[in-house]
């Protein structure tokens, strides 16, 4: 059976760990290229969650690598360490949907 994989840093792992998914931590981002490296070429790696933080250390030929097989499946996690005061919230859940599924929605309270 694979494996899901969370990739991140020690600030956020262990709400990971409490959801039951297997963490691998990093400090750092050349650390994160790293390890997605090894993840990549692990047979029992399925799913890999990176920080999306993280996934600005990958390389253009590690990221081809990932384009191009089919497992495992690599997916970035937005994941917001702090929320600004006075930020738009509603502008950042729509760019996240957007991305997710390709094109806008408006939820209104009703």
């Amino acid at each position: 059976m694979y494996k899901v994989i969370v990739l991140t840093d020690p600030a956020t792992s262990d709400g990971f760990r409490l959801a039951g998914c297997e963490v691998m931590e990093v400090d750092d981002a050349e650390a994160a290229r790293r390890a997605l490296a090894s993840l990549v070429d692990d047979d029992e790696s399925g799913i890999i969650a990176v920080n999306e933080r993280l996934m600005t250390a990958i390389d253009e030929r590690l990221q081809r690598k990932i384009d191009s097989i089919y497992r495992p499946i690599v997916v970035s996690m937005p994941i917001r360490e702090q929320l600004e005061i006075g930020e738009d919230h509603r502008a950042y859940l729509s760019r996240l949907i957007r991305r997710a599924i390709g094109f806008d929605i408006t939820l209104r309270r009703g």
